[in-house]
């Protein structure tokens, strides 16, 4: 869904262990993007990324330690077919990370495997790695 600038948005979930970023693949697709999703109407960030990652991932976000990481986007004439506006956030679950029927896949990527991930997602792992959060 767009904001009010009709600039394509998604709110993502950024987890970080052992210096790996969590990234998920849905079905039909050879990428790998951020858990998460675009909102419905009148949702939050943080009642977005509840839901989407109870939807793809059937764990409990906790709203209350939800930190903004970054909002990365791509232009219009992109090849990843811009414009597109990803804003990332941290934030702290419960429950295993269980892939649902729409997630083909789960993995935890180093900077190193940036090259499968989508353009917006690459500038996202870009900032992890020079905040020294991925090795």
């Amino acid at each position: 869904m767009a904001n009010g600038s009709g600039v394509p948005e998604k709110v993502a979930w950024i987890l970080v262990r052992d210096d790996r970023v969590l990234v998920t693949r849905s079905h039909g697709r050879d990428r790998f993007y951020f858990p998460g999703g675009h909102r419905e109407p009148g949702e939050s960030d943080g009642e977005t990324l509840v839901r989407e990652i109870d939807e793809e991932l059937q764990a409990a976000i906790d709203p209350g330690s939800m930190v903004h990481f970054g909002t990365f986007e791509i232009g219009e004439g992109h090849p990843d077919h811009g414009p597109f506006r990803m804003i990332c956030y941290t934030a702290d679950h419960r429950g295993e990370l269980t892939p649902s029927r729409e997630i083909a896949e789960k993995a935890w990527f180093r900077y190193a495997d940036r090259d499968r991930v989508s353009a917006v997602d690459e500038m996202a792992f870009d900032a992890l790695y020079e905040a020294g959060r991925l090795s």
